[in-house]
């Protein structure tokens, strides 16, 4: 007995303390859900309303009394809407919930005279209060299209909505309207009209507050979403750029991915002494860093600490994206995240590569096949070429790429020809043709960004459609052959994502894990080229270099992978926006350091 006392007295204790600090907010935003949908239900479904379920949509507000079914609608598909931002640590869904809760309880005391419900609404107020230091996150950057896509999204809800609301009420629905009638009913509902479907007694009533509510609800959304005030994405200014290619000049031979932080769609964090920076971009919630911090080493935790204040600060969801195995483990040291091995990297060392070799037979023979049908390369300094020259390799990447939208992010610098790029190296392939295309004698293209000074890191291959295969492998070998006389010692080429599970499962004795791992990859190959870019780096017989994928926990891995394929260029969410509805021209926003940075600065 006197053993399970102590244990009941902590577990009272426990309780009476309530939830952790931290995990308040979750539980307040699954609240929020769970009484939106209830509250949902009680203004669609008449019989639901009078349930002994609807007591618990009233804790929040919108349940207002029995006859409040489209108050109770609206404020249902509100607590959907803020329970996302409540969970997130929002500031602006924490205001809201304060200032809503208050409501909802002297709603519950005048309209219902529920002692009961006004108390049990000023309850959930409490944490709310209490833990208010927990909902400390930023807004996250955001462009006038989602204006655009909540008009899309909740006016498609709304016909949804609006046509169970039409159609719950056979009894008292006069004649059997078709579904056109309804839906012409609710399209006519949302707009504040009558429809052609009547209803016997007070049921109409009920059906055009309800379809307007949501019709206003909509308008409502859109129009705030239009007109708030902007909070836009960060992005490289002049000079954070000239502070990283300062530090690349000094540190860039380490990472053969240090310069793609110079893409200027990259915000970028600095450490306190300045000595190293952490490059990223934010989508659908996830900060994506890309590659190793840049700078000295013993910098790097201070770069990293600012990376997750800025997540923090705004409650994103932090990762990196293909760091080395010293990065990764930096990474976990200093923040406790985990990693994962994403791929490897093939590196060449030009001292070692030559076509001599059955290894290279295929190559060999295929890049003598293309010389002789007349195919000679060219390789550069961007800084060599002239500046026509530079426009219609240009516009030639540009039309040869395969895709409507870039793709790149973690190794792609998302430019060419850039003044301030002028140690890039550009690799041309020409043929003289009978009819030359609008390009000239240009045929294929491939692009590769310094990696310090004596090394080069593929950025983009290009080729015209009608050449003979094979242009990529011709341009890498003429790449590598170059290389000593341009002072280069290594070639970074593609990355191979999953490339040891590639390679050991197709070997004797792979287990059937190990297999049907292999098979999906191989299957997925079909739209992401895991296979192919693999076999194709294998050609020139590199040393693999592994790389990893930082993350806070195994849950976030879905979602960053989603937010890495956005990144990427592989998903693409964005819609057609109209002129009026476009973000304007703004200043690039510096992180929550970059003000006290400045102002140290100029001190």
């Amino acid at each position: 007995m006197s053993a399970g006392v102590p244990v009941r007295s902590h577990r009272v204790r426990r309780a009476l303390r309530g939830p952790r600090p931290e995990a308040v907010p979750a539980l307040v935003g699954r609240a929020c859900a769970l009484v939106g949908l209830l509250d949902i239900a009680a203004g669609v479904f008449p019989r639901f309303r009078h349930s002994r379920m609807h007591s618990l949509a009233e804790v929040l507000p919108g349940a207002l009394g029995p006859f409040t079914a489209a108050l109770s609608l609206s404020a249902g598909v509100l607590l959907l809407l803020l329970a996302h931002g409540l969970k997130r640590h929002k500031r602006r869904a924490w205001r809201a919930a304060v200032v809503l809760l208050p409501a909802g309880a002297m709603a519950q005391f005048t309209y219902r005279h529920s002692l009961v419900g006004m108390l049990i609404s000023v309850a959930l107020l409490a944490p709310l209060l209490r833990h208010r230091d927990q909902f400390t996150a930023l807004p996250d950057p955001r462009s006038r299209w989602r204006a655009l896509a909540n008009f899309v999204l909740m006016g498609a809800g709304s016909l949804f909505l609006g046509l169970i609301i039409v159609s719950v009420h056979p009894s008292r629905m006069v004649g059997d309207p078709s579904l056109a009638d309804r839906l012409t009913h609710v399209l006519y509902g949302l707009f504040g009209f009558e429809g052609p479907v009547d209803y016997q007694g007070s049921t109409s009533w009920t059906v055009a507050f309800s379809l307007g509510a949501l019709g206003l609800l909509t308008a409502v959304t859109t129009i705030y979403l239009a007109l708030r005030p902007e909070h836009p994405a960060a992005r490289l200014t002049e000079e954070d750029e000239a502070r990283l290619r300062a530090l690349l000049d000094k540190h860039g031979r380490r990472d053969s991915l240090g310069h793609f932080a110079l893409r200027r769609d990259k915000a970028v964090v600095f450490s306190p002494s300045g000595k190293a920076a952490v490059t990223y971009r934010v989508v659908s919630g996830v900060m994506l860093a890309s590659g190793d911090p840049i700078g000295d080493v013993e910098a790097w935790p201070g770069a990293i600490e600012r990376f997750m204040d800025e997540a923090r600060a705004h409650s994103w969801t932090p990762a990196v994206m293909g760091c080395s195995e010293t990065g990764g483990e930096v990474w976990t040291r200093e923040t406790g995240l985990d990693a994962l091995e994403l791929g490897d990297e093939a590196v060449v060392d030009v001292a070692d590569f030559s076509l001599a070799g059955r290894a290279m037979r295929n190559v060999r023979q295929m890049v003598k096949r293309i010389e002789r049908a007349g195919y000679e390369t060219r390789v550069r300094r961007v800084r060599d070429l002239g500046e026509a020259e530079l426009g219609r390799i240009r516009r030639a990447a540009d039309d040869w790429r395969g895709t409507d939208t870039e793709r790149g992010f973690s190794m792609a610098l998302g430019r060419i020809g850039d003044a301030a790029d002028g140690d890039c190296l550009i690799a041309t392939a020409h043929k003289a043709d009978d009819q030359p295309g609008p390009y000239g004698d240009l045929k294929a293209i491939l692009h590769f960004v310094p990696w310090g000074t004596d090394g080069a890191s593929l950025d983009l291959m290009r080729r015209d459609r009608s050449a003979d295969p094979g242009m990529n492998e011709l341009l890498i070998v003429a790449a590598l052959l170059a290389a000593p006389r341009l002072g280069i010692t290594r070639v970074s080429l593609n990355f191979a994502m999953f490339r040891a599970a590639l390679a050991r499962g197709e070997k004797i004795g792979a287990g059937p894990v190990l297999r049907a791992w292999r098979g999906l990859l191989v299957f997925l190959s079909r739209w992401f080229q895991i296979e192919s870019l693999y076999k194709f780096n294998a050609k020139f017989c590199p040393r693999w270099e592994p790389r990893f994928v930082v993350y806070r926990a195994s849950g976030d891995l879905p979602r960053i992978g989603f937010a890495a394929m956005q990144a990427e260029g592989f998903v693409n969410l964005a819609l057609p926006v109209p002129r009026f509805l476009r973000r304007r021209t703004a200043p690039a926003r510096a992180c929550v350091h970059g003000t006290a940075e400045r102002n140290v600065r100029a001190a």
